[in-house]
Parts: C-alpha cells; structure tokens; sequence
C-alpha cells in the first residue's frame, strides 16, 4: 500500500473512532499519540482536518445522491470511507478524480461489507460525474 493509501486509512480510523467514540478527533490523534507508536502521516492529518472542515457541505451531497439511503442508515464505515472519498474528490486538485474514487473503493473493500464497494463507486461516481455544477 502507498503512503498515501495507509494515510487514507488511517484518516477513515480516526475519523470512525471519534464519531464511535463521541470524541473530538483532536482527542484521537492526541490519544494514538499517547498509547502507540504509531506514526500520523501529514497527509492523514490533511484529510482529517478537511473531512471536519467540509463535513456539512459533504454531507449535504451525499444525503442528495445516495438514493434511497440517509447518512444515518448507511454503516458508520460506508458513511466515513464516503466523506474521505468525497473530500479528495471535491476539495483535493492534487488526488485526480479517478483515483479518489478508486482509493475510496479500495478502502471499502478492505474494512467494510461485500455491497460497500458497489455502493460507494456509484456515489462517488455520481458525484463526480456532477462535480462542475456542486463546486459552481
């Protein structure tokens, strides 16, 4: 796996503890920090920060094109891979589309069920397909 894929990763663990946990993912990091050794790619922090800084607005887009699905019934991993996914492909010009998608894939296939890839390429790829007119 690439850097950037275990930084990936990496931000949908964080990212799914803290909402799990009811915790700030300040108090995630901070607490990996305190408790391993494990390292906190810049990257990963990159996609942390702007998931909760775009959080609202990626939203927004998922509840409109996941047809049939609201953000609360999706499994908490689908709906976390998702807002990763949705950021890099949104708000990230260095990551191409095609890959944001991919890695968003990727991911599902790693941590969540057999229908989550299926799921998360078609909004993804819905979403990017419609990408001029969401970020006009």
């Amino acid at each position: 796996m690439s850097a950037r894929g275990k930084a990936r990763s990496r931000a949908v663990e964080i990212l799914f503890e803290a909402e799990q946990r009811s915790a700030t993912v300040s108090e995630v990091i901070q607490r990996r920090r305190d408790n391993t050794e494990q390292l906190i790619n810049p990257y990963t922090v990159q996609l942390v920060d702007g998931v909760i800084a775009k959080q609202g607005q990626i939203d927004e887009i998922l509840s409109t094109y996941a047809q049939g699905w609201t953000l609360e019934r999706m499994p908490a991993v689908d709906r976390v891979i998702l807002r990763v996914g949705a950021w890099e492909l949104l708000f990230n010009d260095d990551v191409p589309d095609g890959v944001a998608v991919s890695e968003a894939v990727a991911l599902a296939r790693t941590l969540s069920t057999d229908d989550s890839p299926a799921f998360v390429n078609g909004l993804l790829g819905r979403i990017q397909q419609l990408k001029p007119t969401l970020l006009a």
